[in-house]
């Protein structure tokens, strides 16, 4: 088969007949839990851990989720296999598991919903995406908080609308910026697609985790910083003291780590950090000897 596979309740699908039925609550209410791992050379990198914060997620969210450990796992697996052979030389592949209430019954005169939807599909690591993290390294910009909510910002869910309007609003400031948000103190929180950390005096440091998502980059980071001999601390990140950073990271998925070089504060002010710095390249060459490819390589050719 020359196309790509989707997994769909349980099914093997080709990924051009994957859908869902448009009263599904993932789509009518947004009510999603996601999750998006990727792969090095062919093979997903610390699924195991998103596996069990999307457990976690999914009962934090009143989603059920009937499929056991083994059986997502051969889905996983049997996808990557099949569509990493997809790919050019050199490509990678995304991974997104996604589960919903499932279909709402009012929508057609029923009174039970569900049952619960449960996919999972891939896309090619999107490289150009990223490049120019690597290359020019992030501008940021603030522009504004995040707003109150019932659902603890640790959890990582398919509501996005919050973000397409922040990093709109980014990009209006500078096109190549990315949004990032406070938490209503003034603090750095975290952007669309990383989570972030600052370098103070010598200590890598991420706001503290019951304000930001439980992102597995974020984790793993913080795991080199203790190979590394670096000191890892979690406090708040005012944006009145940027000057006090001598480095600005961001961690994500998609591209591991990345350097900020300029931060746009509210009223159009911009901060320049020094990019690349030295906690960014020790880091970055540590992510690489871990994931046993060149990750910057991966991004700039």
């Amino acid at each position: 088969m020359s196309s790509p596979l989707a997994y769909l309740n349980g099914r093997l699908v080709p990924f051009g007949t994957a859908a869902l039925p448009l009263h599904d609550a993932g789509f009518v209410s947004g009510a999603t839990v996601v999750d998006n791992a990727r792969t090095f050379r062919h093979t997903l990198f610390r699924w195991d851990d998103h596996l069990a914060r999307f457990h976690r997620d999914c009962e934090a969210c009143y989603v059920p989720l009937d499929a056991t450990d083994a059986q997502l796992t051969a889905a996983a697996d049997e996808l990557v296999r099949h569509n990493t052979k997809l790919l050019p030389p050199g490509g990678e592949l995304q991974l997104v598991t996604f589960a919903t209430p499932g279909p709402l019954g009012f929508y057609l005169g029923e009174e039970a919903n569900g049952p619960p939807t449960l996919g999972m599909v891939t896309y090619p690591l999107p490289f150009a995406r990223y490049r120019r993290f690597f290359t020019d390294g992030v501008t940021l910009a603030v522009v504004g908080a995040q707003g109150e909510s019932l659902l603890s910002p640790t959890v990582k869910h398919r509501s996005r609308m919050l973000w397409h309007v922040a990093d709109y609003r980014a990009r209006a400031i500078n096109p190549g910026a990315l949004a990032v948000l406070t938490d209503g103190r003034g603090a750095l929180t975290e952007t669309s697609v990383a989570n972030v950390l600052a370098v103070v005096a010598g200590v890598v440091t991420s706001p503290p985790r019951e304000t930001i998502l439980d992102g597995i980059s974020l984790r793993v980071t913080r795991e080199l910083c203790a190979s590394l001999g670096v000191p890892f601390a979690e406090a708040s990140l005012p944006t009145n003291a940027l000057g006090r950073f001598s480095e600005l990271l961001l961690t994500g998925t998609g591209f591991c780590v990345a350097g900020v070089a300029n931060v746009i504060a509210e009223g159009g002010r911009s901060h320049r950090l020094p990019w690349p710095g030295p906690v960014y390249r020790k880091l970055l060459a540590a992510w690489s000897d871990l994931a046993g490819v060149d990750v910057e390589r991966q991004f700039t050719g």
